[in-house]
This record gives structure tokens, C-alpha cells and sequence, in this order.
């Protein structure tokens, strides 16, 4: 049986501070390179259902987010992520109405200064 050895590297910024650390995934003949067997070999996780990962994007390639049983390969960099503390979505929605009411005062000053 032939082990083949894949180096990659471990960004983990779950705890605020970002910390890379080399990491040696040896595979067995025939097995293949998975994120989720990196995770488990790791010590990361214990399976696809582990809490600790459950939610949708906390893991990805190279800032892509990638599925437990995505391929990856040698010289990658598998990083675990946050979680996300302002919702984008909500911070758009803010600013679009912060513009829109700053065109109604706009407007309501122009017809003030037309009465004038």
C-alpha cells in the first residue's frame, strides 16, 4: 500500500486572531482528498454533522466555500470562518434607506426655498 502525503495549510480565524499552521494530510491507496477527511484528520471535526461546522459556509479553499465532500489538493489552503456579526443584507437595506430619505429631505428643501 502506497500513502501519498498532501501539504496544505490550516487559516483557522474562528477566534478573532487569524492563525496558519502547515498541515501533512496522509491519505491511504486509493482514498480520496476530501475538505471533510482534512477536517476529521485535523482534529477539527468529528463528521459532516459536527456542531462545531454545521452552519453553512464555515469552511472553504482559497476564500471559496466549499461543500464537506469537495476535492482539494496539494498546496491548498483550507480555512475555517466566522460567523458572519452584521448581516449583509440588512446593512444594504439600511443604507438604501438612508439615501432614499436623504432625496426626500433634499427635495422637501427645494420646495421650502421655492416658497421663500
Amino acid at each position: 500500500m502506497a500513502e501519498r502525503v498532501l501539504d496544505l495549510t490550516l487559516c483557522d480565524a474562528r477566534q478573532g486572531d487569524l492563525e496558519l499552521r502547515p498541515f501533512k494530510l496522509i491519505l491511504e491507496a486509493g482514498e480520496v482528498a476530501t475538505v471533510g477527511v482534512a477536517l476529521v484528520r485535523a482534529g477539527i471535526a468529528t463528521g459532516p454533522d459536527d456542531p462545531v461546522l454545521a452552519r453553512k459556509g464555515c469552511f472553504g479553499v482559497f476564500g471559496k466555500r466549499k461543500d464537506w465532500d469537495s476535492r482539494i489538493y496539494a498546496g491548498d489552503r483550507l480555512e475555517l470562518y466566522s460567523p458572519l456579526l452584521i448581516d449583509p443584507k440588512t446593512v444594504r437595506r439600511k443604507k438604501a434607506h438612508q439615501n432614499q430619505d436623504a432625496k426626500f429631505q433634499a427635495a422637501a428643501a427645494k420646495r421650502k426655498a421655492r416658497r421663500l
